[in-house]
């Protein structure tokens, strides 16, 4: 019987360890994960920045174009202007609502 007990806590022993070894590892693990994620994080978000200017970029080489003349690009110009004629009433209309 006590020979029994000792076995068992011997298994339970390496079990523990065993145990204790996996959790390092995880740990290790998750740590290194993290690191990552936050690495990739940041690449992302500055690749989104760099994405986001060249559109801008992109955007006003296409209104350079149409107020330099050229007809591709016409409409685009034609649909910025009402763009800003819509804004431009919406404002006049925001001060006479306001008693200004």
């Amino acid at each position: 019987m006590l020979q029994d007990l000792e076995n068992n806590f011997s298994v339970l022993e390496k079990k523990v360890l065993n145990l204790h070894k996996n959790y390092k590892n995880l740990h290790e693990q998750f740590t290194e994960l993290s690191l990552e994620y936050e690495q990739m994080k940041k690449k992302y978000e500055e690749e989104r920045k760099k994405n986001q200017e060249l559109a801008e970029e992109q955007k006003n080489i296409k209104l350079y174009s149409a107020l330099s003349g050229n007809s591709d690009h016409n409409r685009l110009m034609k649909n910025h202007i009402n763009r800003l004629v819509k804004e431009v009433d919406t404002c006049i209309a925001q001060l006479q609502n306001s008693g200004l």
